[in-house]
């Protein structure tokens, strides 16, 4: 069985996010893809939508995509939440499974610094989703993206264009309270 983790912040979830889940699903022979949103990321100090909020937005949006499920684990920790640790948890349920973990090229640019990143790398194929046309191992899956926006921008400057439909007007309301 494979399995792909795609965790983030996703404060907001934008169409970027939307669009790596659809391509992972196109690209790799998956059976389970799971969109793990965090407590809070092992690299910042607070988020701007509570957890609950972000995991709601989430479900809303890949309420009807196939193979997909939003994961609350980390969520339900009620802390910062390392990535081995998620992914040991997927291996406990689907001890057999080949585990893809879906990141951005900025998240695989500082792997080295993760928690336990050498059991990790045991543990997971990485697969990265870029923007850019730069050079990776060859040996690298890689997911082909071609929307520019990050969350960040989106907090800092909203467009609710960058929103997926189905959570649009919530997520406009809560930024723009």
């Amino acid at each position: 069985m494979n399995i792909a983790i795609f965790g983030g912040s996703f404060d907001p979830p934008h169409i970027g996010h939307k669009k790596i889940v659809e391509k992972a699903l196109e690209m790799l022979e998956i059976e389970q893809l799971f969109v793990v949103p965090t407590f809070l990321s092992p690299f910042k100090e607070t988020f701007s939508a509570p957890p609950a909020l972000r995991l709601e937005w989430l479900q809303k949006i890949f309420a009807s995509t196939p193979k997909t499920k939003v994961l609350s684990y980390e969520c339900d920790q009620h802390r910062q939440v390392p990535t081995i640790e998620t992914v040991l948890h997927v291996k406990h349920l689907y001890p057999q499974a080949h585990i893809y973990l879906i990141m951005g090229s900025d998240a695989y640019a500082t792997l080295p610094l993760w928690r336990r990143y050498e059991e990790l790398s045991s543990l997971v194929e990485y697969v990265v989703a870029t923007r850019s046309t730069r050079s990776y191992p060859e040996d690298l899956k890689i997911l082909p993206i071609h929307v520019n926006i990050s969350s960040t921008k989106l907090r800092e400057s909203f467009d609710e264009m960058f929103i997926p439909q189905a959570i649009r007007n919530e997520v406009q309301a809560y930024y723009n309270s």
